[in-house]
């Protein structure tokens, strides 16, 4: 309406065009929005996450970046902390723009009057293919129908859940879904989230119906199939949650969760065969993760071919310092028994810890017989 020639990735563009379309596009374009809400990073800790490599390639190619900052976003909350690593820690010390929903326009003008009112060098010609999918874009967000006001409002409750739920306020964090929802009954990510919020309350009925309404909604959301199969496990129906989770990944072949998920299954049900190849997935998706090196590490101890020093090695480089329940599974698969148990004395006290877990998981098998397991842990539950 005023003139800017705008593009925003409107209908999701495929893995394959990524880099010749969007990336192209931020070197076209003298200025970069970064939207910003509560739920808006949830995702940016990972490496190869698109969000983080659009921000990182505007930063490289200096464009004009401007954080517009929307409902209950906070630079200081340890969710954004923890989100904001490496070369995205300094994105809090660009100007920014908080925008509030009562003011929405008149924060657009101060916008364009006050935050794009910049000269910007090094602008590049778009070439023919990306300029091609480009119009496709802009063309499908044109005719896009107009947004209403309630729509606004189910994404302000939506944000508003999000924070509760962060904050462990589960019951402020439900009040807060179920108005998206009944403002917005399309939004089938406030119903996947709303199945979590469920979930932690242990209102299990309810939050596998949240899923199931969140896939009908959108059966493409690989998080609410995700998010399915790890409340299908808990209840031991084990083929519906390898169903999930291979959806899951079907969806989403670079997700490492979800294969994480579907290997720890496969070990319970003494597949462990099948895992190797899911494991090398993982590190081909994320070579940084401990996990697919300490579950080769216990695998292959359990197959009788020894542990191998590079595997743990690796897992030990890259597990949290503070990730006790991990660190007493690796140090189990090493036959370190007294740091193990030490370990799990501290990941017990933990507000998140379950001792179902500890008696399920294979990297605990060396430990569980020695009496100072049901002693830290507690009885098997029932």
């Amino acid at each position: 309406m005023h003139g800017y020639d705008v593009f925003f990735d409107y209908q999701s563009i495929d893995s394959g065009n990524f880099e010749k379309v969007i990336l192209e596009n931020i070197k076209a374009r003298a200025h970069f929005l970064v939207v910003l809400t509560p739920s808006a990073l949830e995702r940016l800790k990972e490496p190869n996450d698109w969000l983080r490599r659009e921000i990182e390639t505007a930063m490289d190619e200096k464009r004009n970046i401007v954080p517009l900052m929307l409902e209950s976003f906070d630079f200081g909350s340890p969710l954004v902390t923890q989100a904001l690593t490496g070369k995205l820690a300094v994105l809090k010390s660009y100007n920014g723009l908080r925008v509030y929903s009562e003011y929405f326009f008149e924060a657009m003008d101060k916008l364009r009057e006050r935050y794009m009112n910049v000269e910007v060098s090094g602008i590049v010609s778009l070439n023919a293919e990306a300029k091609g999918i480009t119009e496709v874009q802009k063309t499908a967000a044109r005719e896009a129908p107009q947004v209403e006001k309630e729509e606004l409002t189910a994404q302000e409750w939506f944000e508003r859940g999000y924070v509760f739920q962060q904050d462990k306020n589960l019951d402020e964090a439900e009040r807060a879904y179920r108005n998206a929802i009944e403002l917005d009954p399309s939004d089938s990510t406030a119903y996947n989230n709303l199945g979590n919020t469920l979930d932690n309350l242990k209102r299990t009925d309810e939050a596998e119906a949240a899923y199931r309404k969140a896939i009908e909604l959108n059966p493409s959301l690989p998080e609410a199939y995700s998010n399915l199969g790890i409340l299908l496990k808990d209840l031991k129906r084990f083929d519906e949650t390898e169903a999930a989770y291979r959806k899951a990944i079907e969806l989403d072949p670079s997700e490492a969760t979800a294969y994480n998920n579907l290997v720890n299954l496969l070990r319970l049900d003494h597949r462990i065969e099948e895992t190797i190849p899911l494991l090398e997935i993982i590190i081909e998706i994320n070579p940084e993760d401990f996990n697919p090196y300490l579950a080769i590490a216990s695998i292959n101890k359990q197959l009788g071919k020894g542990v191998s020093t590079d595997d743990i090695k690796k897992a030990r480089q890259f597990l949290p310092e503070d990730d006790w329940y991990n660190r007493a599974c690796l140090e189990s698969v090493c036959d370190h028994f007294d740091l193990a148990f030490e370990y799990l004395q501290r990941a017990v006290q933990r507000e998140r810890f379950n001792p179902a877990w500890a008696w399920d998981d294979p990297d605990l098998q060396w430990i569980r017989d020695d009496p100072r397991f049901t002693k830290i842990v507690g009885p098997r539950p029932k």
